[in-house]
């Protein structure tokens, strides 16, 4: 329950909920960067990075309440849920921007997270 709410805050707060941090954030990333960190991982990799990671325990959670060989709603339930989440920053706020990029992201983190689930179900099943 307490992830539904997270989730439900992170998508639906009025404004992006990176806003307050993102000048601490690129400051970080200017400072790893000079330590070598390549400079692909930016604020927009660690944006996206962050939405998939947003959405693994939502594939989880819904593939361990489904069951076996149904691991596949967990990430169908992950693309529904973003595209909703999507949908409302569009028609409800304005200070929002929704992205077929989030969506997509999302739906990763929801196939991954249930693909977690698959894999440690079967080597559970495997295990003497």
């Amino acid at each position: 329950m307490a992830y539904v709410a997270v989730l439900a805050a992170v998508a639906l707060w009025p404004q992006p909920v990176d806003r307050p941090v993102a000048g601490l954030l690129r400051a970080a990333l200017r400072w790893l960067h000079g330590r070598g960190i390549p400079g692909w991982v930016d604020y927009g990799f660690v944006e996206s990075a962050a939405n998939v990671l947003l959405f693994v325990p939502l594939g989880a959670l819904v593939a361990v309440v489904i069951g076996r060989g149904y691991w596949w709603v967990g990430a169908a339930a992950g693309l529904l849920i973003s595209c909703a989440i999507e949908l409302a920053q569009l028609l409800f706020l304005p200070g929002r921007y929704p992205t077929i990029a989030d969506v997509l992201a999302n739906t990763l983190g929801a196939v991954l997270g249930a693909l977690l689930t698959l894999l440690v179900r079967r080597r559970r099943r495997a295990a003497p």
